[in-house]
């Protein structure tokens, strides 16, 4: 792999959480069982290298583990048909509660013949990608049997896909995500890639060859990867921001841009915009973050982190979300919210303000929902006799939505450099609205954006803006002049938007 590769994606960086002792242990070759013949090869099970350490070696206390990670994980998003989910690929304690929240995804609605895991190569370098083909990959929970048509039919599409045969012998970052997979889809089978390079090249070739030989079949893609490593929580935060804010757009191309500039980090930068790319040329048209955590939240330690994100990709979803019946010329997009979850984001948002002037501690979820937990982007909008009084919000889902709705209302109170600090005076005549958003799509062409369902966020160069959708449909707007209004609220020239560096993006909100 060349070194502009190795400094763009840090693929050869190793997590630190298994001591050295062990991974001493685990550098022998591992065992080959099998002897049965399928086709021209005769079995040779990839034997784990990594039970007992990285996960459980006991088949009941792994499932056990597997099983109470995805009880603690939100219910599946109901946003379309599934094409491809993001895990992390450290030790379940680390990681494992994040990565369920991916595999929360999978239902018994939602299964698969087949999973196409799509990881990086750690230990071996060698270029293109490695596939795995001489039999099947077991865990303590059995073992996972290979595709060989498909594999077949991928070697066969582009000669890069190839067996190397050291490159998978003690790899982490597949293996770790089989049990899950054993667990929710106990009869698919496997085609395991190892990326050797992870430069933009590979990524598109090697997204078009998956595309074009499983289209039509029943397959989940699955790209494993970590975020930052070894930097100080409040960095590495910064950091995945990075890589939180271009999944989120569903943005392939920027995210690989912006790793290679070490805008962001993730060890497995090259599957994420592989599997983005792939899921993109399958009919996915919306992605979103589900989980964001570093290793710093299970550990305490907060010098040096490494960063996880559990992410899913969707077709056929309309952003994730169905249109719903305007309310008094506002839009509004299903946000899967019920009355009374609605109704506690009220509450929580009124009670932060009022907590601000009572010197108290901010107000805490009273209704116990996992929704309301989910990490969401949500706007808070204040209103005085109908007169905008201040409005601040977070764009990129990081935060659990009760929160984010707590901490923007009191932003919006207080904080907003339009407006002097609300006054307690004011609380009697406050209206407040909530807008929570789905996530930001990039988009290339402005006939994209649909007047009074998409909201826009651009920048360009250090500036950027963030107009919600309800604006155009109270101000009267067309497109045009929407994103003219956005280019103003960035400060910069009314016609920014036709600038081919200015980089739009669309997204919808629950308005309520």
């Amino acid at each position: 792999m060349p070194r502009a590769g190795l400094k763009a994606f840090g693929s050869w960086r190793w997590l630190p959480f298994v001591p050295t002792l062990l991974l001493l242990v685990l550098v022998p070759s591992p065992r080959h069982g099998g002897g049965f013949q399928t086709g021209a090869l005769a079995e040779e099970i990839r034997e784990s290298a990594i039970a007992g350490t990285w996960y459980p070696s006991s088949p009941v206390e792994l499932r056990r583990q597997v099983a109470g990670f995805l009880d603690q994980a939100p219910a599946a998003q109901a946003s379309g048909r599934i094409v491809a989910l993001v895990a992390p690929h450290a030790g379940y304690a680390y990681s494992g509660q994040v990565a369920a929240h991916a595999y929360k995804q999978i239902t018994s609605e939602r299964a698969f013949d087949t999973v196409v895991v799509i990881a990086p190569s750690h230990r071996i370098r060698f270029s293109g990608v490695a596939v795995y083909d001489r039999g099947g990959f077991r865990t303590p929970l059995g073992v996972v049997p290979l595709d060989r048509e498909l594999i077949d039919a991928l070697k066969k599409r582009d000669p890069r896909i190839r067996y190397v045969p050291e490159a998978h012998s003690q790899e982490h970052a597949l293996e770790i995500q089989l049990p899950f997979l054993q667990v929710l889809l106990p009869a698919a089978k496997l085609v395991p890639l190892l990326m050797g390079d992870q430069d933009w090249a590979t990524c598109q070739w090697l997204s078009e060859a998956i595309a074009e030989t499983v289209r039509g079949k029943s397959v989940l893609v699955v790209a494993s990867t970590d975020l930052s490593h070894f930097h100080a929580a409040e960095a590495a935060r910064r950091l995945d921001h990075g890589v939180v804010e271009r999944v989120s757009a569903f943005d392939p191309q920027g995210l690989s841009r912006d790793l290679g500039s070490g805008r962001c980090e993730a060890c497995g930068g090259g599957p994420l915009v592989a599997a983005m790319l792939a899921a993109r040329k399958l009919g996915a048209d919306h992605a979103r973050v589900l989980e964001y955590a570093h290793s710093g939240d299970v550990t305490g330690e907060q010098g040096r982190v490494v960063g996880y994100m559990a992410a899913a990709l969707w077709a056929g979803s309309g952003g994730g979300d169905g249109k719903e019946p305007s309310l008094d010329g506002r839009p509004a997009i299903a946000s899967g919210l019920t009355p009374e979850e609605k109704g506690e984001l009220h509450r929580m948002a009124r009670k932060s303000i009022e907590a601000h002037f009572r010197r108290e501690d901010p107000p805490r979820l009273q209704l116990d929902s996992p929704r309301l937990k989910e990490p969401r982007g949500a706007f808070v909008t204040l209103k005085k006799r109908g007169e905008l009084r201040g409005c601040i919000g977070h764009i990129v889902a990081t935060d659990p939505l009760g929160q984010t709705v707590s901490e923007m209302a009191a932003a919006a109170a207080f904080q907003d450099p339009r407006f002097p600090a609300l006054t307690e005076g004011e609380l009697g005549d406050l209206e407040i609205e909530i807008s929570v958003l789905t996530p930001l799509q990039r988009i290339h062409r402005p006939e994209e954006i649909t007047v009074g369902v998409h909201g826009i966020y651009l920048k360009r160069g250090g500036r950027s803006g963030l107009l919600l959708p309800q604006v155009a449909t109270e101000q009267g707007w067309d497109r045009t002049a929407f994103l003219e209004g956005t280019c103003r609220k960035a400060g910069l020239p009314a016609d920014a938007w036709k600038d081919p560096e200015t980089e739009i993006y669309i997204f919808s909100a629950d308005v309520f």
